[in-house]
């Protein structure tokens, strides 16, 4: 019997939070009513794409929450997104528009990592901004995203705080100085990015396929299609007890199967499609051969089937009744109906057909989970759901197979095998990186200047690095990175000894003072002539010692193994300088040096080209750095046979 383990998963939540601009005229019940009436008005108008939505985990909620610990009332909401990172910044989406629409609130995101905004546009933010002093400064307001600065220097800017901002600081700095607080053009543009396309980008995520399921479920589906979502992670998350009950079918039985059209999200399809699962002998779900046609449709339903038993096997025997119609029974009900109707939620469909009933029921989960919830002593689990749909709704098997013959065509799942150009093309779209014109790739090769690799890397070596890491030069087009030999000599002479001008010099810049200890400084100074002479011997000797072993090791295979300025010089100038070089004596030949940008350049391209395409510390250098080298097209030298 196959052995199933449950998958360890993070549980990802994002929180948000919507606060009112301040207004000391408003009483704590006054401004508990605003607070929930702003949640029904919400709701309401956003429930057009919020409520059709497939969530992965848990849907887009909002409650009202008091003021507690300086913090002031507000309404909040949390949503464990699981695997599909999607349905964050659907969240991102909708917080934006509605402070957009509703310009008086204010709006706070954040998830398990924290500002994860902020690390969207990492590549963009001010140096002074850390993860340290980043509390309580990211906002929404007027739909755009707001960084609340810190002053250079305490009590420079009168309105700015010396730490991080307070909430009730931080709503009174947007409210009086929106213009001020606005992120920067590069920062709002990485994080527009990530949400472009909403709400259009809804369907783009969707994946329609046939699966062969049960009459039960196709029933289910129909009236609430979210439910696929829970019988998926059920499946997917599945353990030996939860399959306890998958050994034998109550619920849900295999001769009732029927071919249905279900809508997944890309994340879901995929989870299910990745698993390699046999079904129990004893529960009736057997395959077809995997030449089959319909091979997949059976699989998924088979699937499916398992996920939404696992979920009706958790219900007890006899749950409460009275949870079967709490929905209706719920106060805000027919306020929220209303407000549907006013917002055109049912497009002007005839009250009472078919399609009316579908986004009414529709409706009624949306209600149930995103409105009603944060009451909920009686809100249903997924199981219970399924068994109070079975219970009521009517299905005919009959009618539910003459469906059969007109169900939509499936979609493509190309997408599961991405190539690799596609894989790259996703990850630097992804990354933010610009759009351009197709080029080829003959023009690529053509075009290409290998100049640019060493340029890159002198920069990022002459970068600063500190205990945080190195800065990587993101853009070629950066300023060059200008270099001070003297100074650099300067800081080894003080570390072997100073020479005697520098000794008696009484102007070093502050840098000078803080390279040196001030037990070195001072044991510099008091040094005699005598001393001083020894260790300009010292520093003549090293350097004759390093001539020495440049010499020994040029005529070794280390030394061999470098490019030289002379190998690269024209032949012209090579012949024409040979006959002095012959006259000068094999004893004494003159060093050439070496070409530092030419072996760096074909030591980074032989390390590259070894990685045959996949990745490797070369391109993952030269990426990091905005270096990308185009495909290696020369065919690989083939070994010769080994001569007898």
């Amino acid at each position: 019997m196959e052995e199933t383990m449950k998958l360890a998963t993070v549980e990802d939540t994002v929180e948000y939070r919507l606060f009112l601009i301040p207004d000391e005229s408003r009483d704590p019940e006054e401004h508990k009513e605003i607070l929930q009436k702003y949640i029904e008005r919400i709701m309401t108008q956003f429930a057009s794409i919020l409520a059709p939505y497939i969530w992965q985990n848990q849907p887009f909620n909002l409650k009202y929450k008091p003021g507690r610990g300086g913090v002031p009332a507000h309404m909040f909401g949390m949503t464990k997104f699981g695997d599909n990172i999607e349905d964050e910044w659907f969240i991102v989406y909708i917080i934006k528009q509605i402070t957009k629409e509703f310009p008086e609130l204010v709006a706070r995101i954040e998830d398990n990592d924290g500002e994860f905004l902020l690390i969207e546009a990492a590549d963009f933010l001010p140096k002074w901004l850390e993860p340290d002093n980043s509390t309580n400064r990211v906002f929404f307001h007027h739909g755009e995203l707001c960084i609340i600065p810190a002053p250079r220097n305490p009590g420079a800017v009168p309105w700015l705080p010396a730490t991080s901002p307070t909430i009730p600081q931080a709503l009174n700095i947007i409210s009086t100085h929106p213009e001020k607080v606005l992120a920067s053009e590069s920062i709002r543009a990485a994080v527009n990015r990530r949400i472009r396309g909403y709400p259009e980008k809804i369907q783009s995520s969707l994946h329609q396929a046939h699966c062969f399921l049960p009459a039960g479920i196709v029933a289910v589906l129909k009236q609430c299609p979210r439910l696929v979502a829970a019988a998926a992670q059920a499946f997917y998350l599945r353990d030996p007890i939860d399959l306890r009950a998958c050994r034998i079918f109550k619920t849900f039985l295999p001769e009732t199967r029927i071919m249905m059209s279900v809508t997944f999200t890309k994340c879901l399809y995929a989870q299910l499609v990745q698993q390699k699962f046999v079904p129990d002998r004893r529960s009736g779900y057997g395959l077809p051969p995997p030449s089959h046609p319909q091979y997949r449709a059976h699989e998924l339903g088979m699937k499916l089937a398992h996920g939404f038993e696992i979920l009706c096997s958790k219900c007890g025997p006899h749950f409460s009744d009275s949870k079967k119609s709490h929905v209706i029974a719920s106060p805000l009900w027919a306020s929220f109906l209303e407000s549907l109707k006013k917002n055109d939620y049912f497009m002007g469909l005839i009250e009472g057909c078919s399609q009316y009933q579908q986004r009414l029921e529709m409706a009624k989960n949306y209600f149930q989970l995103s409105v009603n919830r944060p009451e909920s002593s009686l809100a249903m689990s997924p199981g219970e759901e399924i068994l109070t749909l079975l219970q009521t709704v009517p299905f005919d098997i009959e009618e539910l197979k003459k469906e059969e013959a007109n169900l939509p065509p499936e979609d493509d799942d190309q997408w599961l095998d991405l190539s690799p150009d596609q894989l790259d093309q996703l990850l630097q779209e992804a990354a933010g990186k610009k759009e351009s014109e197709p080029i080829s790739k003959e023009e690529k090769e053509q075009n290409y200047d290998l100049t640019q690799v060493s340029e890159s890397m002198k920069a990022f070596i002459s970068k600063v690095s500190t205990h945080k890491g190195a800065e990587l030069p993101r853009e070629p087009s950066e300023a060059p990175i200008t270099f001070d030999a003297d100074s650099f000599l300067n800081y080894f002479d003080k570390i072997l000894g100073p020479t005697p001008h520098e000794s008696d010099s009484d102007d070093l810049d502050e840098e000078d003072f803080e390279c040196l200890d001030s037990d070195d400084d001072l044991d510099l100074k008091m040094q005699d002539p005598c001393e001083e002479a020894s260790l300009k011997g010292t520093l003549n000797n090293l350097k004759s010692y390093m001539a020495q072993m440049d010499q020994e090791l040029a005529h070794t295979s280390i030394g061999k193994s470098f490019i030289t300025q002379k190998q690269v010089e024209p032949v012209s100038q090579t012949t024409s300088n040979s006959s002095d070089e012959e006259d000068s004596g094999a004893g004494e030949s003159v060093m050439a040096p070496v070409d530092v940008d030419l072996n760096l350049v074909s030591n980074i391209l032989e390390s590259y080209s070894s990685q045959a395409g996949l990745a490797g510390p070369a391109s993952n250098l030269l990426q990091s750095m905005g270096v990308h080298l185009p495909d290696n097209t020369d065919p690989r030298p083939t070994s010769k046979p080994a001569k007898d």
